[in-house]
């Protein structure tokens, strides 16, 4: 049985090999799937290597993954099965144990150029370079990082970066999205981004709102942001100009109270056979209220927030959505939300 005693020195060596081990596991298993059109499970391959590794160890195995050059070397004398896996164990065995003193004088050069034309296949993938450029060029990024990374450090510090630097630029992706206002094509229900089609027309006093990625907090302000520069709204000012004039107004209706209370005790008998002041006040409120509640026709009608790319919300994307509706709200212009998935739908309910 292994030692526990080292498992505290071995740990992390430990970590990085079976990373490394199970990358190039299934990135070899991919290459060759992509080759002779089959499916590679990387949950069975995981189950694989670590049913291997943990049973071996017991018994004081090497740990166990695929070899690049030999699955190259292989592949390319048209080995295609585990027989031939086992028949290259049998004679690597036999090499080892009685030819093995013949090669003791043989260049390693040889060796490495034996391997290298096995690998020239692998050496040819710097020919995609130019066409993931075209594609695209964040996996082009991708791909030369890690060819970098992978070189100046050994392959378990290399594929570790680049596995961070991949992480990263999902992450990079999400808070870059493509923000478009949606037009109607003309006698459909079908809606397209205005600035890529030209035969499109926006509905009067609407304003339909996408985004290209999913809502959360890495994106979260930058949305409320896009949503203000598409549809021509600087909810901020507007927000603080209705603070302003609400504040001006109730300082007015308190300085006019206060004006008529002090009239209404000096000319109180001159208000006889007048008017009820209560009933003026009542008139005065319906005006104000009426004045206070007309619509700014310089403002659209409603906002729609076209939902159906957003996969998933957290609570940062929930409250950012309710601020988009109490703020708007507040200028007097109703949000509404489409296209929501079933699980959005069910934690803005919660």
């Amino acid at each position: 049985m292994p030692t526990a005693s080292l498992f505290g020195q071995v740990i992390g060596d430990a970590f990085a090999l079976s990373v490394v081990g199970y990358g190039i596991a299934i990135s070899l298993g991919r290459i060759f799937a992509l080759k002779y059109g089959y499916k590679v499970d990387s949950n069975q391959e995981l189950i694989a290597l670590g049913l291997s590794n943990t049973i071996g160890g017991v018994f004081q195995c090497f740990a166990i993954s695929c070899s690049m050059s030999r699955t190259m070397v292989q592949e390319s004398t048209g080995g295609k099965t585990q027989v031939a896996s086992a028949l290259s164990a049998m004679v690597i065995l036999v090499i080892m144990l009685w030819i093995g003193a013949l090669f003791e004088e043989l260049p390693k050069a040889v060796l490495a150029a034996i391997i290298y034309v096995n690998l020239q296949g692998m050496m040819k993938q710097f020919m995609d370079i130019p066409t993931l450029w075209k594609s695209n060029k964040v996996d082009m990024l991708v791909w030369v990082a890690t060819l970098i990374l992978t070189v100046l450090f050994n392959p378990d510090i290399g594929l570790a970066a680049s596995i961070a630097f991949s992480m990263l630029t999902v992450i990079f992706r999400t808070q870059l999205p493509k923000y478009s206002l949606l037009g109607q094509v003309p006698e459909t229900d079908i809606y397209r981004p205005v600035e890529n089609y030209n035969q499109v027309n926006e509905i009067p006093g609407v304003v339909i709102f996408r985004s290209s990625a999913t809502l959360y907090f890495a994106n979260a302000e930058m949305y409320q942001d896009a949503l203000a520069e598409k549809s021509g709204i600087d909810i901020t000012k507007l927000i603080s100009q209705k603070k302003k004039a609400e504040a001006k107004r109730l300082r007015k209706e308190k300085k006019e109270a206060r004006k008529a209370k002090k009239d209404a005790k000096k000319n109180a008998q001159e208000w006889e056979g007048e008017p009820d002041s209560s009933e003026n006040e009542l008139e005065k409120g319906v005006a104000t209220v009426e004045e206070g509640s007309k619509h700014d026709s310089t403002l659209p009608r409603a906002i729609i927030l076209e939902l159906s790319p957003v996969n998933f919300l957290d609570t940062v994307g929930v409250k950012t959505l309710r601020n988009i509706q109490r703020d708007y709200g507040d200028i007097g212009v109703e949000v509404v939300l489409c296209g929501c998935q079933s699980e959005c739908y069910i934690f803005l309910q919660c």
